[in-house]
């Protein structure tokens, strides 16, 4: 097949490629690392994100998307360039159409701007599909049913909650909170009660090792390691399960915050086919250790994580790029 259909899943934290016939092809970290000399792309994905904190003055580590959104114009053409190259190779006869998500709440002017990114990066046609409603095609929830259903995407920049119904979005809230607030909420605690500094990476592992959004049965510790805020020493120090619980909770609420605003706007023939089918939950952050148990005690609506969350939005983009005169009201599309 010379013609390739590419989704992207253009996330904060992780980037997705998949490939219409094939399915997934590239999950790799949204980083790219520039020399700070002639601005020339020396790595992208995992390899850039080993470099993250840890690079000398000529190079530059950097996540192009922030909140769920373009943050670096030319960065994040770049990466997209390298990420179209990976899959259809140097030498193109036909520039493949490339479908990429963005979050529901994002304005005109960022969409324009991940449509003009990605005709830069070399795509023929450039799509667009609103996050929501990619996870819950993705979740293998039935979107063009006549009834309501309730996704929360949760990824790294941004949180997507919508009710959808009769294949489009009825009503949908963006926050722009999720994983990554998490992590620098983890740190903010760890420099006001422990006067130690840590790095994004650090953040993270302490959230996936010992993180949980309720009180665990049994308290879980961790040591890690840091600079001392007084003394600019390295120290090591030990963290609870329950401190993570502390520092986090603020942030989860924010979250529930916006799944609670879509609930109150929802129209009442919807509200009573949620509260019988509950709230999906689909992106990497929804997998954080209980989430879906707080979010069903916050909301009152039973809540579950939908499976594979990681993969909802990728695999829902696909599937509408490779049906897509079925899905021609519900995408933004130029050549």
């Amino acid at each position: 097949m010379l013609h390739k259909n590419i989704a992207i899943d253009l996330g904060t934290a992780n980037t997705l490629v998949w490939v219409a016939g094939v399915g997934l092809i590239v999950n790799e970290p949204t980083v790219v690392a520039i020399s700070a000399d002639d601005n020339k792309v020396v790595a992208v994905g995992e390899e850039a994100k080993r470099m993250l904190g840890r690079t000398p003055e000529a190079l530059i580590a950097s996540r192009p998307m922030r909140d769920g959104v373009i943050a670096d114009y030319q960065v994040t053409e770049a990466m997209l360039r390298y990420f179209i190259s990976k899959v259809v190779g140097g030498f193109r006869f036909f520039k493949p159409d490339v479908m990429v998500c963005v979050p529901a709440g994002c304005t005109q002017v960022e969409r324009r701007a991940a449509l003009d990114a990605t005709l830069s990066a070399g795509a023929g046609h450039a799509y667009l599909i609103d996050e929501p409603l990619a996870a819950a095609i993705g979740a293998q929830i039935p979107v063009s049913a006549p009834s309501g259903h309730m996704i929360v995407d949760i990824g790294g920049g941004s949180t997507e909650a919508a009710v959808i119904s009769l294949g489009g979005v009825v009503t949908h809230k963006s926050a722009r909170v999720a994983g990554n607030k998490v992590d620098e909420a983890i740190q903010s605690y760890l420099k006001k009660k422990n006067n130690l500094i840590v790095g994004d990476t650090t953040a993270e592992e302490i959230k996936l090792k010992i993180g949980s959004a309720t009180p665990l049965a049994k308290e879980e510790k961790l040591e890690i390691s840091g600079r001392d805020l007084v003394f600019g020493l390295p120290r090591t120090v030990i963290v609870t399960s329950a401190q993570v619980t502390d520092a986090i909770k603020p942030i989860l609420m924010q979250i529930i915050g916006a799944v609670k605003g879509v609930l109150e706007d929802t129209p009442p023939e919807l509200a009573s086919d949620i509260i019988d089918k509950g709230i999906v939950m689909s992106g990497g952050s929804s997998l954080l250790r209980n989430f879906d148990k707080l979010m069903t005690q916050e909301t009152g609506v039973p809540a579950h994580v939908a499976d594979e969350p990681l993969l909802c939005v990728v695999r829902g983009t696909g599937l509408v790029l490779e049906n897509i005169e079925l899905w021609k009201r519900s995408i933004t599309a130029r050549k």
